[in-house]
């Protein structure tokens, strides 16, 4: 029933003019959705407020609940024709009224950890871009008939919304840059193993797929009782997002998941000078992957001490700078941060070296990440004490990666159990720190374990890297010619 319901609304936005991509497609089925949300969420506290002799007082006016705009019904529960808006009305009150409506929230919520200023933030940011009010009077019956209530609901609802996550990345259209797979995602917490009363950060929170994953796995773990679930839902998971459809989607992802009202901000988070970060904006582990082949402008630049127009290299300074001592981190990068010559390269990987242990790198098969071919490691540090010894990995799965052949959870079981031990293999081996060339402090992937030939890449992997280089040479280009 849910996945038809989900097929039947993106066949309805195919066929309006005003949305033309997936990227489309998850946007406006977002902000339905979290309006159909919303209105449960408030039935739900009115429903327990009744039940305790108090009232409720509702967020939304009378005018602008789902019950009363989007689905108006009569006493047989069917939708009510006569008071129904459909056709250009619909459109016009959506655009003229709800979301003016709805956007001022932003402005009168008292923080920004408010379910009130998440729907400013939302609804700021979005536009609704269907056109035909006939399309959107379908759209608000199909969201109208998804059940909220029951976890079992919320379970499957947030699977099928992962899986359009999915289907956005495969879609191409810069998608790709809010998936990271989660099997990958998966291992990656289990290494770090969060504990509750943590917090934990991803500044490059696309879809928040790091910080649902995290949910999921404390809340498996943990005991449950009121303090635990209280500080699951309001004081553990943290994150930020620069881009407007990400930010709304990650928020979506989220509630779909059980948080209420995510700690996540809107924000460019290169924004923040890092010599600002004092102890209490830090955490105990960061979980993240970062944004790669990225231009960032010279102003950016001066909030970091190692200037570089990467991107990725601002993100890990940040990183490094927002993690308490003794905190965690895993964050996929790109491979050339373990090699490239240039002085900022080289004084990252010696400020990473120097005030962490760096003590695990897992090296990913190219294919890892749909639609882009550039090799990716994962970085797993702890900060505070210098890096001795690095233990690497190289995952190979046996088989060519894409998106017919994703990464899947048992590709990831024998790195996760080796971890532990750090044996050396055919697939991993230890260097001593002592061993590296001080010059450049090169950490490149050089396994000693297996013969040359097998070290070759494939020739999709190279024709994958050199379109996903190609893609990279235009952005430079495209950022340079806005700088002139």
């Amino acid at each position: 029933m849910f996945e038809q319901t989900f097929k039947n609304i993106d066949d309805l936005l195919y066929k309006d003019s005003g949305a033309d991509s997936e990227l489309d497609y998850i946007g406006q089925t977002s902000w339905v959705m979290f309006l159909r949300y919303l209105d449960e969420l408030e039935q739900d506290k009115a429903d327990q407020a009744e039940l305790k002799g108090e009232e409720y007082t509702y967020i939304l006016d009378e005018e602008y609940r789902w019950p009363n705009w989007a689905m108006p019904k009569d006493e047989n529960g069917k939708l009510d024709h006569h008071k129904a808006m459909t056709g250009p009305d619909l459109v016009q009150f959506v655009d003229g009224k709800l979301f003016p409506y709805l956007a001022k929230f932003k402005q009168e919520a008292e923080s920004a950890n408010t379910i009130e200023y998440k729907i400013g933030e939302i609804f700021s940011e979005l536009k609704n871009k269907i056109q035909s009010g006939y399309n959107l009077r379908e759209i608000l019956e199909y969201a109208d008939s998804l059940p909220f209530r029951a976890s079992t609901d919320k379970h499957e609802l947030s699977h099928l919304y992962e899986t359009k996550i999915k289907n956005m990345g495969n879609a191409g259209r810069n998608g790709g840059q809010y998936y990271t797979p989660r099997p990958l995602i998966r291992a990656m917490i289990q290494v770090v193993d969060p504990q509750i009363g943590e917090k934990i950060y991803d500044g490059a929170a696309g879809s928040c797929g790091f910080l649902v994953e995290a949910y999921e796995y404390l809340y498996q773990r943990m005991e449950k009782t009121t303090d635990n679930l209280k500080i699951l839902q309001e004081n553990t998971l943290y994150g930020k997002e620069k881009k407007n459809l990400a930010y709304v989607i990650g928020i979506m992802n989220m509630i779909l998941h059980g948080i209420e009202a995510p700690n996540i901000i809107h924000t460019n988070t290169l924004g923040e000078n890092i010599r600002d970060i004092q102890e209490k904006n830090r955490y105990h582990v960061i979980l993240a992957n970062p944004p790669f082949g990225g231009k960032e402008r010279p102003e950016v630049q001066q909030n970091f001490d190692i200037k570089t127009g990467e991107t990725a290299f601002l993100f890990m300074q940040h990183f490094i700078k927002s993690l308490k001592t003794g905190g965690r981190a895993a964050i996929v990068i790109k491979n050339t941060v373990l090699s490239n010559t240039d002085n900022a390269s080289v004084a990252l990987r010696k400020l990473l070296l120097e005030g962490s242990n760096l003590h695990t790198i897992l090296d990913l098969p190219g294919g890892t990440f749909t639609g882009a071919g550039v090799k990716t490691v994962v970085l797993f540090f702890q900060k505070g004490e210098p890096t001795k010894k690095i233990w690497y990995y190289q995952l190979n799965p046996g088989r060519n990666m894409g998106k017919t052949n994703p990464l899947n959870d048992k590709d990831m079981e024998t790195f996760v159990a080796l971890q532990k031990t750090k044996p050396e293999t055919e697939q991993s081996w230890n260097i001593k720190v002592a061993d590296i060339d001080e010059t450049t402090f090169d950490l490149s992937v050089k396994n000693p374990n297996t013969p040359e030939e097998a070290a070759l890449r494939s020739p999709e992997e190279i024709l994958d890297e050199m379109v996903y280089l190609d893609k990279e040479t235009k952005s430079i280009l495209n950022s340079i010619k806005e700088l002139i």
